[in-house]
């Protein structure tokens, strides 16, 4: 294969994977940008999500069939369910806290136990067991030489451009959107004028959990399987790729999203590099951005008060 279809393949691969990387970390910057709060359980609804949508297909798939219709009524449903489920968290784990002022590392630390509990939930209820998605999509798509763009990969970033569409829309046009936006910079004020900051920021954990969930859903579609510990690596990554963009940036997320999809699929075509590297290579570049550009690509110096 020509090093031009060798460019096209990766360019094709990056795209993909920093679609699952975006849709994850819109969910990081949208809660950071309203509570400074690193919600490392947001990986672990990624991977529940998956669970979700994995669930709902083996039921609805003797009705809806495991074509697309069956995936796009267990990517709703999945999307639904794990909302509400980050709404439970935010009200049971994080409201409280939030409503005593407590310090922020007190928030991470449970941040940290609502990962675990979802964590082994997972792994207790499915034994630790890898679970196949069968669907029936195949392989068929558009030949461009040796190079082969699937149906479905088309369509799955498709889907993550209209979902990060109607986010960018529902933040810049919906009045709740223009509410989280004002609760960003002064919650306090909020309430004065009126705004229901704890509906608001719940709010924001039903979007960003949805967000997760749709990743989920699509990615055990692509890759075939999923497993209880899906969730940690991509949190991680989606934490990196949001901090990349500049965390707290709606549209930083996505961009850094799709960087970090980028550059990691084209590490593994480095010498010295390729795929056992990878990883290290992409932490590498987040080591040298945050040297030269601290506050991220999009991201904004902010002046705390004391």
């Amino acid at each position: 294969m020509s090093l031009y279809y060798v460019i096209l393949q990766q360019l094709i691969n990056g795209l993909i994977l920093g679609s699952f990387y975006s849709l994850v970390a819109l969910g990081y910057s949208m809660v950071y940008g309203i509570i400074k709060l690193l919600n490392f359980a947001h990986g672990d609804l990624y991977m529940v999500g998956a669970f979700v949508g994995f669930g709902t297909l083996g039921l609805l798939g003797g009705i809806l069939g495991v074509g697309w219709l069956g995936i796009a009524a267990a990517l709703l449903i999945s999307m639904l369910a794990v909302g509400l489920l980050g709404m439970l968290v935010h009200r049971a784990a994080y409201q409280p806290l939030l409503n005593r002022r407590a310090p922020r590392m007190s928030l991470m630390i449970t941040a940290v136990g609502v990962s675990f509990t979802l964590f082994n939930t997972v792994m207790v209820m499915t034994n630790g067991e890898y679970e196949t998605v069968n669907t029936s999509l195949g392989y068929s798509g558009i030949s461009l030489g040796p190079v082969n763009v699937t149906y479905t990969q088309i369509v799955m970033v498709v889907a993550t451009a209209l979902l990060m569409l109607a986010l960018h829309w529902f933040i810049k046009r919906t009045m709740y959107g223009k509410a989280m936006r004002a609760i960003a910079l002064d919650p306090d004020a909020c309430r004065l004028m009126g705004i229901n900051v704890t509906k608001t920021i719940g709010l924001t954990f039903f979007v960003g959990s949805s967000l997760a969930a749709a990743a989920g859903v699509m990615a055990g579609v692509y890759y075939g399987s999923i497993q209880f510990f899906m969730g940690f690596i991509i949190g991680l990554k989606a934490f990196t790729a949001a901090v990349i963009g500049g965390i707290g940036s709606i549209p930083g997320a996505m961009l850094g999203g799709l960087i970090l999809g980028l550059l990691e699929t084209a590490g593994t075509q480095l010498p010295f590099i390729g795929s056992a590297w990878k990883d290290v290579f992409t932490f590498g570049i987040l080591i040298l951005l945050l040297v030269f550009k601290p506050t991220g690509i999009l991201g904004k110096s902010e002046i705390e008060r004391m």
